[in-house]
């Protein structure tokens, strides 16, 4: 006995020591190799961070900004619909982050997956779909588009507007005002999704997941396509450039894709509280997403069937547990017609179907080069 806590303590020092290099080893990326920053060297820098360091605490700390309620950036609602979630069993609250002037991407969606009549009358679910967006940010156009979106919601009642400008930099102005509104309109909705309007959501597939997980109850639940050890971008060509002024660690959090991620109500009150404390300077919503969840203790589940930033490949077999797809604007609603075709869940029926499947998924997933869709193990699920 005394020999085996000889060779377990020899063990424990031996890791200690593995650990203490690997952190000068890193603290050393940091520091001396900074004016050589480019993309192999952020990137070792970043993943050796996640995996040896792995601990973020003082970022949030950091970026805590102390402030009392009249303090919170705030902007006034030019549209909004506070009844929309009046009924109290709402499944899922839905925000689709949109431009102005991308009516027919809203077009597209109201037709397809984002139909809350369909989803009621065929699914028997109760989805609130909304449009997320700020004020037209091209000064010729403003005036007309504003109008156009006036119309626009008298017709469809269902765009949430506030007086920000909507551009890229103002992306997270865009995610406090979903979380706001759900926070202060839809606390009960069981679950929150926010996705781009260039997605594709095989709504018969989330509903009928989203209604097993309310059966058995779930919490601090997040799913997404994740990134882990993400490294900021300091290329300044970049439109994803951070500098180290807002940024200066060499990974962030672990986040979920902002394309489109699914998170239960109560991560929604919890990254609201967050993100009132925290510096919103950071214009990459989705990362500061990653740090609001953080700072709570919440940490993103990876779902294969949650595509990055690529379209999923094509067919019967694929579209049979496919939950998004991102980069569809043109060929949205053929492939909601197919994708929702009742033929597509017997293709994998019986023994021979889910063979057939499986050799299909390999082939379509499984490549030598990267592909950022799903993952080659989403084939054996």
């Amino acid at each position: 006995m005394g020999f085996r806590m000889f060779i377990s303590s020899r063990r424990v020092r031996k890791w200690q020591c593995v650990r203490f290099f690997a952190t000068c080893f890193i603290l050393s990326l940091m520091f001396f190799w900074r004016p050589f920053d480019n993309h192999i060297v952020s990137h070792m820098k970043s993943y050796s961070y996640r995996y040896l360091i792995n601990s973020y605490d003082f970022v949030s700390d950091t970026l805590s900004v102390n402030r009392s309620s009249e303090d919170v950036p705030s902007f006034q609602y030019l549209i909004n619909h506070e009844e929309k979630c009046q009924a109290q069993d709402v499944l899922l609250l839905l925000f689709v982050k949109t431009a102005p002037e991308n009516y027919e991407r809203r077009s597209a969606i109201r037709k397809t997956w984002g139909n809350e009549e369909y989803v009621r009358s065929q699914l028997n679910a109760n989805v609130k779909t909304l449009f997320a967006l700020g004020t037209p940010s091209n000064p010729l156009r403003r005036e007309e588009l504003q109008r156009k979106l006036v119309w626009e919601d008298k017709v469809y009642n269902d765009i949430i507007q506030q007086d920000f400008a909507d551009s890229f930099y103002n992306l997270t102005l865009k995610l406090l005002l979903q979380f706001n509104w759900a926070n202060t309109f839809c606390p009960h909705a069981k679950f929150f999704m926010t996705a781009d309007d260039d997605i594709f959501i095989h709504m018969p597939n989330l509903v009928e997941y989203l209604q097993s997980l309310e059966q058995i109850g779930v919490e601090d639940f997040w799913i997404g396509h994740v990134h882990r050890g993400a490294p900021p971008i300091r290329d300044k060509k970049s439109k994803y450039y951070v500098s180290y002024e807002m940024y200066q660690w060499p990974a962030y959090p672990d986040y979920t894709a902002g394309a489109a991620y699914l998170i239960s109500n109560d991560v929604t009150a919890k990254v609201y509280e967050a993100s009132q404390t925290l510096n919103s300077s950071l214009y990459i919503d989705d990362v500061f997403m990653g740090i609001c969840a953080n700072k709570m203790g919440i940490v993103p589940q990876y779902h294969v069937f949650f595509s990055g930033e690529g379209k999923t490949p094509y067919h019967p077999c694929i579209y049979d547990k496919m939950m998004t797809s991102h980069g569809h604007v043109q060929d949205l609603q053929n492939l909601w017609k197919e994708a929702t075709d009742p033929k597509v869940k017997t293709i994998s029926k019986g023994f021979f179907g889910r063979i057939y499947c499986r050799l299909i998924k390999i082939a379509l997933l499984c490549k030598l080069s990267y592909v950022n869709t799903y993952p080659c193990r989403a084939a054996f699920v």
